[in-house]
């Protein structure tokens, strides 16, 4: 990634909020970036970032061998502020005391603010109490030198401490998620009055950050861009070809695998809007046969970015040869393909080739969102003039209906899918709902009932119907459907789509990571 001057970096020892820290600290204004622990101190040479956030983690620092921070983070002069695991291993680090004694703190608890300070200014005055968010077994018991105690809590004696002379700051709560409901004005604080970095990061900024960069990059070369017709590909193809304008061709891959009509309409109007030169190659046949039977989710996935890879060669050849391949690849994908710890959720994102092309291609990767997070995206794409129908299209994962299809696929399956999909999102519009929920999508269980549908027996598929709620496509919950939408969507699809003859609604809600259905 390219170097900010004023950058935060985030130290990842596993925690499943993480990437929320990050996402707190640039709706600050202020660019972040996340590490993984086992590359930090690299990583904290690299940047030379204004501040250091140390993450929580699944870890004891009890434990030989548990992950620690460089030390030079602690040497450097830099403000350092520890959440909960960080705050351990920071005073552990630094000459105090960590120990289990079974009194654990998880979910809603309070804090008692003993004293002022910086990190709360604004936002809690001494003497109140204010509710946080924990999740600790260990606590500190001892505070290294220099330190002392800024608020408590039942269960933490220690629950957020401070050594102002070096602004070095502990709270053994989870400042980033919503469950503290002053957390991310007290991240802000540490941001912008400790450590004295300005509000900067906005998307005009980015933009021609970004074209200057990818000028840099592709010179006089030649580019062709993945685009799937989904707000990530189409920023990106809008954003280079700002940079390099006509080096830049657009190939579109219909691979049977889209949602009802998607190819048409987005050859339509990338043609009638945009000056955009744009291929539509029709691969259809060649990845469902490709398919066709396959149950496992990760081989889904890695014979449709094999099966992309080579149409791209192809393409290219036709084209004369190209330098580089272009992709929406965004921070969510590039985080969740590095297993940080070996304990995080981390998902292989193996259909978007973030760790790079094959060596056969010759062509190099260029991602200019794999900074963002997916709402900054769409505010890019505000930047670029996209129409704002467009922006707040719901996401499309790149494998599309083959991880919506669970089990074997079949031409058949797919068909019964892409025509439920298409009515299930169809009610959505007419009743007013879709842009009040992130995702919408229906998946095709491998599951077949029997079911009475007037005077005879049917026995037919089950299909599940979703719909999520999130800001970034972090964290998601699941939309709140009024009961006679869920009956009117239902009957609809059972009585027009022939092989459906039960549908029943997710209302699972999910952690940070991504957002699909395998």
């Amino acid at each position: 990634m390219s170097k900010h001057p004023d950058t935060v970096l985030i130290i990842d020892f596993g925690s499943q909020v993480t990437q929320l820290i990050a996402r707190r600290v640039r709706e600050a204004g202020v660019y972040s970036e996340i590490v993984p622990f086992q590359s930090a101190e690299e990583a904290f040479r690299r940047m030379a970032p204004k501040a250091v956030i140390l993450s929580g983690s699944p870890h004891s620092t009890i434990d030989i061998g548990s992950p620690r921070a460089p030390q030079a983070v602690f040497e450097a002069g830099v403000p350092v502020l520890g959440i909960c695991y960080g705050e351990q291993t920071m005073c552990a680090q630094l000459g105090g005391t960590v120990e289990a004694d079974g009194h654990r703190e998880f979910g809603r608890a309070f804090l008692d603010i003993r004293d002022d300070s910086p990190l709360f200014d604004g936002i809690w005055a001494r003497g109140t109490r204010h509710q946080v968010w924990m999740s600790h077994g260990d606590k500190v018991t001892a505070l290294p030198p220099g330190f002392r105690a800024i608020g408590t809590s039942t269960g933490a004696p220690f629950a957020a401490i401070a050594d102002e002379g070096r602004k070095f700051y502990g709270v053994q709560f989870h400042p980033e998620v919503v469950h503290t409901p002053d957390g991310a004005k007290l991240l802000a604080n540490f941001v912008h009055r400790i450590a004295g970095i300005e509000g900067d990061w906005t998307m005009s900024a980015y933009r021609q950050q970004a074209v200057e960069a990818i000028r840099r990059k592709v010179g006089k070369g030649k580019v062709i861009c993945a685009l799937s017709g989904g707000v990530d590909s189409s920023v990106a193809a809008l954003l280079i070809h700002e940079a390099v304008g006509d080096q830049l061709t657009c190939i579109l891959v219909d691979h049977g695998l889209m949602r009802k009509n998607e190819a048409a309409d987005v050859v339509a109007m990338f043609r009638q809007h945009y000056n955009l030169p744009l291929i539509l190659v029709d691969a259809s046949d060649r990845f469902i046969s490709a398919l066709e039977g396959e149950a496992d989710p990760e081989r889904k996935r890695k014979t449709i970015g094999r099966l992309f890879i080579e149409v791209f060669e192809e393409e290219a050849g036709k084209l004369g040869g190209a330098d580089f391949l272009a992709q929406g690849t965004l921070y969510p994908d590039v985080i969740e393909s590095v297993s940080f710890t070996g304990a995080t959720s981390a998902t292989i994102k193996s259909h978007h080739n973030v760790g790079g092309l094959p060596e056969r291609m010759n062509m190099q990767l260029v991602e200019p969102l794999r900074e963002l997070f997916k709402d900054e995206v769409r505010a890019l794409g505000r930047e670029l003039g996209l129409p704002e129908s467009f922006i707040g299209r719901h996401p499309f994962p790149g494998p599309g209906l083959a991880i919506r299809c669970p089990g074997g696929i079949t031409r058949q399956k797919l068909e019964i899918l892409r025509e439920a999909d298409a009515i299930y999102l169809d009610e959505i519009r007419k009743a007013g709902l879709y842009d009040a929920i992130w995702q919408a999508f229906a998946v095709l269980l491998p599951v077949q009932t029997v079911g009475v549908m007037g005077d005879g027996r049917t026995y037919d598929f089950v299909l599940a119907l979703r719909a999520v709620t999130s800001v970034d496509g972090m964290t998601a919950d699941f939309y709140h459907y009024d009961m006679a939408f869920l009956g009117a969507a239902a009957t609809r699809i059972i009585n027009e789509v022939k092989g459906i003859n039960r549908v029943v609604y997710d209302v699972t809600s999910k952690p940070p990571g991504t957002i699909e259905w395998e």
